[in-house]
């Protein structure tokens, strides 16, 4: 980026511009707006790959020249700000310079009940922001069409769990519906196979495969990180699966647990 002239003015702290897009840390404000804030080159070079996502840019000067030529392409604001402002509007330690104002992006959910859809992620309850970005990642990563946050799940916008997915928020639909209940039975209903991920399951993942269980049309249901799913959301399931423990683990993490998971229906979509 060619250097400024010493007079460009630098948004600060104090420019109201800043101070509304810092008030999108907070849910309540998300929930009105229905816009958050994405940190960072990488999410917002694959949130830019979203017509219309990007509202505007705040950015240090000199900060990722490409994504400004990017921004400016596609019509986007690119705000410039001093180190104070860039700071107010990050969670991180050493914020990475640019941060971007988008809007929500979850669908409703017939959006993934479609003939097209193979491979769902459900994730009930489930409350950490890390883990919750982190499924959204695997979920990308394994090829699923989508994923589904339900129950008292937290709020995908949150900051924590915006950078947990790295962008993978930006790559496939995610649907956010309060009714456990009611997911499980709409995927019944599109011949979809909901296999909640289970500890004290009946079936063994391995055992899963080898049957052809994990062949067809699969939603995996993840439960709470500390209680698991609860009993009258695991029940609904057309299987309890358990992930097979080899050496003394006493479990997996949510989200460990969760790669492995979709990982193995992802292979089975994939055998010749």
């Amino acid at each position: 980026m060619a250097s400024l002239p010493a007079d460009v003015p630098l948004l600060t702290s104090r420019s109201g511009r800043v101070k509304t897009a810092r008030s999108l840390a907070r849910r309540a404000s998300r929930a009105e707006t229905r816009l958050f804030l994405a940190e960072g080159p990488q999410a917002i070079r694959e949130a830019l790959q979203v017509p219309g996502c990007v509202r505007e840019v705040f950015a240090v000067p000199g900060s990722a020249p490409e994504l400004a030529a990017a921004a400016s392409g596609a019509g986007v604001p690119w705000q410039l700000v001093d180190d104070a402002a860039l700071r107010s509007l990050t969670e991180t330690v050493h914020p990475q310079g640019v941060v971007a104002v988008c809007r929500f992006l979850d669908a409703p959910l017939d959006a993934v009940l479609t003939g097209a859809s193979r491979l769902l992620a459900v994730c009930a309850d489930v409350r950490d922001p890390g883990n919750a970005g982190t499924v959204i990642r695997c979920a990308d990563a394994a090829g699923a069409d989508g994923v589904v946050l339900t129950g008292t799940s937290v709020d995908p916008y949150n900051g924590k769990a915006v950078r947990a997915s790295v962008g993978s928020l930006f790559h496939l639909p995610l649907v956010l519906e309060p009714d456990s209940a009611t997911v499980v039975a709409a995927l019944g209903d599109h011949a979809i196979t909901v296999l909640a991920a289970d500890a004290a399951g009946e079936l063994d993942l391995d055992d899963a495969a080898d049957s052809g269980l994990l062949a067809g049309p699969t939603a995996w249901l993840f439960g709470n990180e500390a209680r698991g799913l609860a009993a009258e959301v695991a029940v609904l399931a057309d299987h309890r699966v358990r992930i097979p423990i080899h050496g003394r683990a006493e479990s997996l993490n949510l989200a460990t647990a969760a790669a492995v998971c979709l990982y193995a229906s992802a292979r089975a979509h994939r055998r010749p």
